[in-house]
Parts: structure tokens; C-alpha cells; sequence
């Protein structure tokens, strides 16, 4: 079992960029594939990022061409380059596995216009 702990959240304004990290526990890291949601207030969580085991991306339109998911296997770490921020990308972000499994405490993204 994977233990992910995001973090990197922030305030920031309009236009600005934020890199969130999440830490990953497990010796089967570089096995699995991770995927980056977000959750904004009182709506559903939606999947914003995905990597594979071979470095493989994808990405929902919203954030395609602002957003960046990298991994770094020797770190167990998967990183999230925001940019172009807008008021609307304002949520709990939270990585996970794909499929997604236990979820962690996310880390708060706030946008100011």
C-alpha cells in the first residue's frame, strides 16, 4: 500500500504559479501511476493530471498547457507545476494512485483575482 503526503499549497494570485509535491511511501513506486484531483468547496473531486509508470502524462482540457505532472522515482516524489493560475483552479488538491485509493488530507490552492 502506497502513503502519499501532498504539499506546496498556498495563496497566490491570479497569474501566479504554485508547484505542489507529494511524497509517496512504498517500495513499488515506480511501478504505479499517480494522478493528480482537486477538490474546490462544496463540488466533486475531479482528476486534473495523471503519469504513468513510463513517464506517459495526460490531462483534462481545463489545465492542459498550465500544467505540468512530473515524477521523480529516486525521490518517491510526484511534483505538480501550476501555472497561469486562475481564481477557478481554487481547491484541495490531492494526489493518489490510479486508480485512486485511500485518500490524504490534500493540500489547500487559493487564488486570488
Amino acid at each position: 500500500q502506497v502513503k502519499l503526503v501532498e504539499s506546496g499549497g498556498g495563496l497566490v494570485q491570479a497569474g501566479g504559479s504554485l508547484r505542489l509535491s507529494c511524497a509517496a511511501s512504498g517500495s513499488t513506486f515506480r511501478n504505479n501511476a499517480f494522478g493528480w484531483y482537486r477538490q474546490p468547496t462544496g463540488k466533486q473531486r475531479e482528476f486534473i493530471a495523471g503519469i504513468y509508470y513510463n513517464s506517459l502524462t495526460t490531462y483534462p482540457d481545463s489545465v492542459k498547457g498550465r500544467f505540468t505532472i512530473s515524477r521523480d522515482n529516486a525521490k518517491n516524489t510526484v511534483y505538480l507545476e501550476m501555472n497561469s493560475l486562475k481564481p477557478e483552479d481554487t481547491a484541495v488538491y490531492f494526489c493518489n494512485i490510479i486508480p485512486p485509493g485511500s485518500w490524504g488530507q490534500g493540500t489547500q490552492v487559493t487564488v486570488s483575482s
